[in-house]
């Protein structure tokens, strides 16, 4: 049995392994669900339905556990990139618009 991280907690940052993405599963770290929205590789806030996936289900409530059958966790290499220097990026090209 292998304790292989291949998520983070999309709350806390609690590291998760394959065994933390049931449907019933709770993060260790803060008790939210880990099966959600928030937790999938596919979620993207600004698309339709917040998911890169064009025939998702909607799910209005993304921080709860679904039954998504297009549910992947997000890797951790994807989140490494991630955070506040993106938000900082983010921020600053805002502000350079209304100069």
């Amino acid at each position: 049995m292998s304790d292989e991280v291949i998520g983070h907690c999309w709350n806390c940052g609690q590291a998760l392994g394959k065994l933390d993405y049931g449907r019933e599963t709770n993060c260790i770290g803060c008790g939210k669900s880990t099966r959600c929205c928030r937790n999938c590789r596919h979620y993207a806030p600004g698309r339709p339905n917040a998911c890169v996936e064009p025939m998702v289900e909607r799910v209005l409530d993304k921080t709860a556990a679904n039954f998504c059958e297009l549910f992947e966790p997000t890797s951790p290499a994807a989140e490494q990139g991630s955070g506040a220097p993106k938000a900082d990026l983010l921020q600053q090209a805002a502000e350079d618009l209304f100069k």
